[in-house]
């Protein structure tokens, strides 16, 4: 017997049910950051400075989700000011750089805020970031994730990583937690 899954109507498009179900129940938003907040790429001067562009609309659903109860977390296997910086200044309480076994940092900040894996949504968008993708209860790939976490994923995002997709999954939480409406502020 063909079963079709039931579908709810989001901002960005038809998801399924499940989906929203599960949105419903996160606490923890923990993403990556280089093509996720940014696209992926990292643009280096010549005297060795570091460039990443950020979108100003996933720092507005980073402060919004925050003000609407979740919280927020960066893992990332870098080291950068810029993403310190920027971190900071959307609130995120949890910023963990240089971690190249993203799982482990994750667990870890699980257990501090006392949350089980179905509370916990995790965005990434390359292979490194599948085990921590797999292991929540919401796993989300950027649109232009790599195929092989596209596959592992829960949900993908309609909007590619750097142009709102961060966004696009903090509208999705609230959308399913009944808080979007009270999403409100500034964009950094």
């Amino acid at each position: 017997m063909n079963q079709t899954n039931s579908l709810t109507s989001t901002l960005y498009g038809q998801v399924d049910s499940k989906i929203i179900k599960q949105a419903a129940q996160i606490k923890l938003l923990v993403c990556d950051v280089d093509g996720v907040f940014s696209d992926g790429r990292i643009y280096l001067g010549n005297d060795g400075e570091e460039l990443k562009a950020f979108n100003t609309k996933d720092g507005f659903g980073i402060k919004a989700l925050g003000q609407n109860g979740v919280d927020v977390a960066v893992i990332t296997g870098r080291k950068s000011n810029i993403v310190e910086k920027r971190m900071t200044a959307l609130g995120v309480k949890f910023i963990v750089q240089g971690e190249e076994d993203k799982l482990p940092a994750l667990m870890n900040i699980a257990k501090n805020l006392e949350l089980t894996n179905d509370q916990i949504a995790y965005i990434g968008d390359d292979v490194p970031d599948l085990p921590c993708i797999e292991a929540v209860g919401l796993g989300v790939a950027v649109n232009d994730a790599h195929p092989l976490v596209k596959q592992g994923a829960n949900y993908v995002t309609f909007i590619n990583g750097g142009f709102g997709a961060v966004r696009e999954l903090c509208d999705l939480i609230m959308q399913s937690q009944n808080t979007l409406q009270n999403a409100k502020g500034s964009s950094i």
